[in-house]
């Protein structure tokens, strides 16, 4: 049975973004070897990668021409991106889910092995945090009060979380790893 992992970086006050869908740039002075070595770590361990559309348009748009260990795995994972408005898909190992997001990766952990990965894609993670699919959340706390941006998980259900592991790097970011509780 697949596990499905949230992954993000968020501000301090809790935006994973800025006040654009796809202003991720107050993240990149964070992104330093020990970030890296973690996220290549999940990379390795990934049998699939989850999006929302902003998010993959944006993947997708640096992806496709980067060079690199993480670039080769980026484009050779299998993909899906949940979208009720894209016509198609030009990532490699990309599918296109228009239906409800909930059913259709409730299917995928029922039929694959290994870590089934979401990156950004707010939207898409308050939906399936809401639908209680996830098995981790991992996060990586950087040291920035944003002070405006998109919300990671919007508004949603009340969900109890278990702390896992909290590693501090050298740069202070702090990444926390939870698992979500069953309904208190």
């Amino acid at each position: 049975m697949g596990r499905l992992i949230l992954w993000n970086s968020i501000s301090l006050d809790g935006f994973f973004e800025g006040e654009k869908s796809w202003d991720i740039a107050w993240f990149q002075p964070f992104f330093g070897e020990q970030l890296r070595a973690f996220s290549m770590e999940q990379l390795r361990s990934a049998a699939m990668l989850l999006f929302g559309r902003v998010t993959y348009e944006g993947m997708a748009a640096y992806w496709k021409t980067a060079q690199g260990e993480d670039a080769e795995l980026m484009n050779k994972l299998p993909k899906t991106v949940f979208s009720s408005t894209l016509e198609r898909v030009d990532w490699a190992n990309t599918t296109l889910v228009r239906e409800d997001a909930a059913g259709a990766v409730r299917r995928m952990k029922g039929q694959l092995s290994g870590n089934i990965f979401v990156f950004g894609s707010g939207k898409l993670c308050a939906a399936l945090l809401n639908a209680a699919l996830f098995d981790e959340v991992r996060l990586c706390l950087d040291p920035l009060v944003l002070g405006r941006g998109n919300m990671l998980f919007g508004r949603g259900r009340r969900v109890n979380m278990k702390l896992l592991e909290a590693r501090p790097l050298s740069n202070g970011c702090v990444i926390l790893r939870y698992e979500p509780l069953s309904d208190i």
